[in-house]
């Protein structure tokens, strides 16, 4: 008897602990992993605030030496990836340490593909590209949003191209994440705003993309009904602990769902976006969810209802086209409501760029599992809906 694969399902995921305080364990994982020498990868805004200060005495206490790399800008780039590795070898370096957000996360995490295979980090892009296992890497998430910590992604910017290109492959997972709602405290209302927007858009399209299945739904539709509750009075008092951590476990549920099932094309197009024009990745998704749900919607029909109903809609007798209505309606209050409204026209982009992008958009392997098939026209119509 022949069984058909298509319908199997893997999950994969680091060691996670959660809760206030567990950045505080980095030391003991650490030495689980036979730190000697720690390279604590961070940027400077993360920095300035004291958590990459208060890493290095834990680890030090532990009688851990650490080197200190925090040449991360805000979309990570080629050479950022490749100083961060000649450090991690300069230093004799044997475990990576991230604190940060996606960037110094997804920069760490190219650093261990290089330190590992001694090559440069271009000859990685795609899917399952690594041969040799990355030295261990535990990650700490200062925002809510972008699940680097948990994912199986590694976004990297070559600004050679423009372009944002992806890796993705298990050994970029990390061994361990620690998701610690204390140290999104110092995030301000809009990074807040943008990578609440962000793990949403994850949570939606992991939960209609072909690879979803039953071991993802669940995180899925639960990152979308906390953020639909709690991300908006979050954005309104930053300084609200309960708020804090109730988006923290959504952007961590989101994380464990598009890590598994993949994503769509607000990713692919994001991604594109934010190569061309090095704008934050949140705020490249927010401007482009309504557009591609609207896109999307007829391709994943009861899939997009109970998104709704996971968004307080009360979908009962109403039809497709209402339910559509309806959910691009609150996806709008909900961005304008958390301050993310601004259309791709006062980014800086012409209808000129539609053409660039859409190649790139389509390149991306998130485009993959996108629930409707995509052409090169279909990709630009929706960007000229955004502009």
């Amino acid at each position: 008897m022949t069984h058909d694969i298509s319908s199997l399902r893997k999950f994969v995921s680091p060691e996670i602990v959660f809760g206030a305080g567990s950045r505080r364990s980095v030391a003991n994982f650490a030495s689980n992993f036979g730190a000697r020498h720690v390279l604590l990868v961070s940027d400077p805004g993360v920095a300035a605030v004291g958590w990459v200060g208060e890493c290095e005495a834990l680890l030090e206490a532990a009688g851990i030496r650490t080197a200190v790399f925090t040449g991360v800008s805000a979309n990570p780039k080629v050479d950022e990836v490749m100083a961060g590795a000649e450090l991690y070898r300069a230093s004799d370096c044997d475990v990576i340490v991230a604190i940060g957000g996606g960037s110094p996360m997804d920069c760490a995490k190219g650093i261990g593909i290089v330190a590992s295979h001694g090559r440069h980090i271009l000859e990685f892009e795609g899917i399952d590209t690594i041969t040799h296992p990355p030295p261990p890497l535990i990650l700490i998430p200062t925002t809510a949003g972008t699940s680097a910590d948990l994912s199986q992604f590694a976004i990297i910017s070559d600004p050679g191209r423009r372009f944002k290109f992806s890796i993705i492959s298990k050994a970029v997972v990390p061994d361990v994440s620690l998701i610690d709602p204390e140290v999104t405290e110092t995030m301000d209302p809009f990074l807040t705003a943008c990578t609440g927007v962000d793990a949403l858009v994850h949570a939606i399209e992991a939960f209609v993309s072909t690879g979803s299945g039953p071991l993802t739904d669940t995180h899925a539709l639960e990152a979308i009904r906390l953020i639909n509750r709690y991300l908006e009075p979050l954005v309104a008092d930053t300084a609200d602990a309960e708020l804090r951590e109730r988006i923290m476990l959504a952007s961590m549920q989101a994380g464990l769902a598009f890590s598994n099932a993949i994503l769509g094309a607000v990713h692919a197009m994001s991604h594109s976006l934010g190569g061309f024009l090095d704008l934050p990745h949140g705020l490249c998704n927010a401007l482009l969810l309504e557009h591609v749900v609207a896109y999307n919607f007829p391709s994943a029909e009861a899939r997009f209802r109970r998104v709704a109903e996971a968004m307080d809609i009360d979908t009962r007798g109403l039809t497709a086209r209402q339910v559509k209505a309806r959910l691009m309606a609150r996806i709008m209050e909900l961005k304008r409501r958390v301050g993310l409204e601004a259309r791709l026209t006062q980014l800086g982009v012409t209808s000129a760029d539609i053409p660039y992008l859409s190649g790139y958009a389509l390149k991306d392997p998130c485009i993959l599992t996108n629930p409707r098939k995509s052409s090169l026209r279909d990709v630009q119509v929706v960007y000229e809906e955004a502009l």
